[in-house]
């Protein structure tokens, strides 16, 4: 594989919601699909069973809320996957507004019962201003909630961004019975206890196969709400997508791992590969050979034995190498060794 195909494969996401709404657990399972862990934790990890790998830290597991942000990779479908599991709670907002920086998307997360939260409000205000494509996850379908219409206006009206819903739910809570994607025309049926869905093709919302499979109930409320949703909503613009004007939106629930594999998959068709970077010298070509980056993040002080610092890098562009050694302004060279970086002038760091 090429240096250039190397870069086009590359795909940066962070996950942004308010605390409670299901961002380590969907995380857990988005590893599990992309074959990091053989078992999905559990953000409170009980005697016998899995923690979360994503809160690594003793005192997030302790207390069951992400403190850091964590930084894991994997493959998915050829695509070489950087995901972001952020703090969502605000005394660690600070943390997540400067790991959205070095993500290329988001993707918003939201409690069906709650709806948008003050956090989520924060958060997606950072992704607005940089023009971040953003993709929504309405979690928690196995629990009673808003009606899906509902859900989205809430998201419409209060963010400021158009939805597309990509599936539908059938029901909601204990009724929950699955999902009808829009796009593959495929009814997906799902059963407690059951990760995988029984996907039954189907010619559109109006085939008589759903009725056969759901009940009349359900068929025909599926029957009133795609109605609403062709009228009033129209085609998928990519473009609008990128520029963040209009959000992808799939339902589910991350605890029984419902709708997670669709998100993953509508991530790998849309997601954005690494774009431009501006510095001080003009854009930064993301297949420019030369190394460059940016610290995002830097943690001190992980290891109680030690004096740790520890600093998160972006790249930019150029590949990097065990062992490397760069140069970093000045400014940041103090920040990272301290006063003693001052004398050195343009100083060389490991």
């Amino acid at each position: 594989m090429t240096f250039e195909q190397e870069v086009e494969r590359r795909r940066t996401f962070a996950i942004i919601s308010h605390p409670d709404a299901g961002k380590t657990t969907i995380t857990e399972q988005i590893l599990w699909l992309g074959q990091v862990i053989r078992e999905a934790g559990a953000v409170h990890g009980k005697s016998g069973t899995k923690a979360a790998t994503s809160d690594w830290m003793k005192l997030e597991q302790q207390r069951g809320v992400s403190i850091t942000s964590s930084v894991m990779q994997f493959d998915f479908k050829g695509l070489r996957v950087n995901l972001l599991d952020t703090p969502g709670h605000k005394d660690f907002g600070e943390d997540t507004y400067r790991t959205l920086i070095a993500a290329d998307c988001a993707a918003m997360l939201i409690d069906a019962a709650k709806g948008v939260e003050a956090q989520t409000r924060k958060l997606y205000e950072v992704c607005r201003l940089r023009r971040t494509p953003i993709f929504t996850f309405a979690n928690k379908m196995d629990r009673e909630g808003k009606d899906p219409l509902a859900l989205i206006d809430d998201v419409e009206t209060t963010l400021g961004i158009k939805c597309y819903p990509v599936t539908w739910p059938i029901g909601i809570g204990d009724r929950f019975k699955g999902l009808y994607h829009r796009l593959r025309k495929e009814l997906l049926l799902y059963e407690r206890g059951r990760v995988e869905a029984e996907v039954v093709p189907v010619t559109g919302w109006q085939d008589e196969v759903i009725r056969a499979r759901v009940g009349d109930e359900f068929f025909q409320q599926l029957q009133e709400e795609m109605e609403l949703l062709e009228v009033a909503i129209g085609d998928f613009e990519h473009e609008e997508f990128m520029n963040g004007q209009v959000s992808p939106m799939t339902f589910g629930s991350a605890k029984h791992n419902w709708g997670v594999d669709i998100f993953l998959e509508l991530f790998a068709d849309y997601a954005p590969p690494p774009g431009p970077r501006n510095s001080s010298k003009g854009l930064i070509d993301p297949k420019d050979k030369n190394f460059s980056g940016f610290v995002f993040k830097i943690q001190a002080n992980m290891d109680r034995k030690h004096r740790d610092r520890v600093a998160f890098i972006r790249i930019c562009s150029g590949q990097f190498e065990r062992g490397m050694k760069v140069f970093l302004p000045i400014g940041l060279c103090e920040s990272v060794l301290g006063p003693r970086a001052r004398n050195r002038g343009r100083s060389l760091c490991r």
